[in-house]
């Protein structure tokens, strides 16, 4: 059976029909939060791109995407998306966006080879956000305000929530603490990236970890980040190395990290090419998306997705994300579920 875990005495805070209307007022409440704060508009997105032009997102890349073929597209081969990080960026550009504005979007996945757990489903359902910024703008201080900002829009969503429903106690620090990944290992060098966040999140409640995908000193990686959107590879000017990171939040009801949102500064062509080169993969640069971004058609840009499932289960304490989402799951997990209390929708 997929990992599961069950916590001890656990009981829904809320009815499934109180947590079927919690989730619309936390979707409209943030969705709004989150573009008045970084100044975004919505807009309608793909649910699949034409396979062979780089937009997809590859992950890891070794996830499969879905793919299917088109009768009246002479059977051309597309594919259900596994993010929009790429495709954002070709909006935000052809939209003509001055830097400090930009998008927002529903972003409906599916990830087929996800493992399945309290918190993984093969169905992901995230805003997905990008924004124009300036060349100057490629900094971490910059990063940071960012993400100080969406921290912010959760922090009000909680309240919010808990102005309605008193027994979902507030939970999150007042701050979001900035941590290197490189300072995270040499911190606790004998533990796996998974048991430092679980680490470093528990001590601080919220974390922002920076440079995600990048090589630690040992030569490993925090965690898998796909080389042509998330600039991991650039020196910051402080010994450090990456532009982006993972926001993270402690899950007591779990007593485990929950990642919520991933973001970082966009490559630059220089950027693009050396991480390209770092994965062993430079025939990308051929490619419909990374031609136009080496040839500087596209704007330079920030984003990030977060994950709404994921919120709504941090939010309204739940222990399992098939609490807040519609999902396929193993038939001993559900039964396991069943014993355990845990409702899925």
């Amino acid at each position: 059976m997929s990992t599961l875990i069950k916590p001890a005495g656990y009981k829904p805070v809320l009815s499934v029909r109180e947590t079927e209307h919690a989730i619309v007022a936390i979707k409209d409440f943030f969705q709004l939060a989150l573009s008045t704060e970084l100044n975004l508009t919505r807009v309608t997105a793909p649910l699949f791109v034409r396979q062979g032009t780089g937009i997809n997102d590859d992950l890891n890349g070794v996830e499969r995407p879905v793919d299917f073929q088109v009768k009246d597209l002479n059977n051309a081969k597309l594919e259900i998306v596994h993010s929009l990080a790429k495709w954002k960026r070709l909006k935000v550009t052809d939209l003509g966006l001055q830097s400090g504005f930009g998008i927002y979007t529903d972003m409906n996945a599916i990830r087929a080879d996800e493992e399945l757990d309290n918190i993984h489903s093969i169905y992901v359902d995230q805003w997905d956000w990008e924004m124009a910024i300036d060349e100057l703008d490629r900094i971490v201080p910059f990063l940071k305000n960012i993400v100080r900002k969406v921290y912010r829009c959760i922090k009000r969503t909680e309240f919010f929530l808990y102005d309605r429903y008193p027994a979902l106690t507030p939970a999150l620090p007042e701050e979001v603490t900035f941590i290197y990944s490189d300072d995270l290992q040499k911190q606790y060098p004998g533990l796996s990236p998974k048991e430092r966040e679980n680490r470093v999140a528990e001590k601080y409640g919220a974390v922002f970890i920076i440079g995600i995908g990048g090589k630690l000193p040992d030569g490993s990686i925090h965690d898998g980040r796909a080389p042509d959107y998330d600039d991991w590879i650039t020196e910051t000017g402080d010994g450090h190395h990456g532009l982006n990171g993972d926001l993270i939040v402690w899950n007591s009801v779990l007593g485990s990290a929950l990642e919520l949102s991933s973001m970082g500064i966009r490559v630059s062509a220089e950027s693009l090419e050396a991480q390209l080169e770092e994965r062993g993969c430079p025939e990308r640069k051929e490619l419909y998306f990374h031609s136009r971004l080496l040839h500087g058609d596209l704007t330079q840009t920030l984003g990030g997705g977060i994950g709404q499932s994921r919120l709504c289960m941090f939010l309204l304490r739940k222990a399992h994300i098939g609490e807040t989402q519609v999902s396929i799951w193993p038939e001993d997990m559900i039964k396991e579920c069943d014993k355990a209390g845990i409702q899925l929708l």
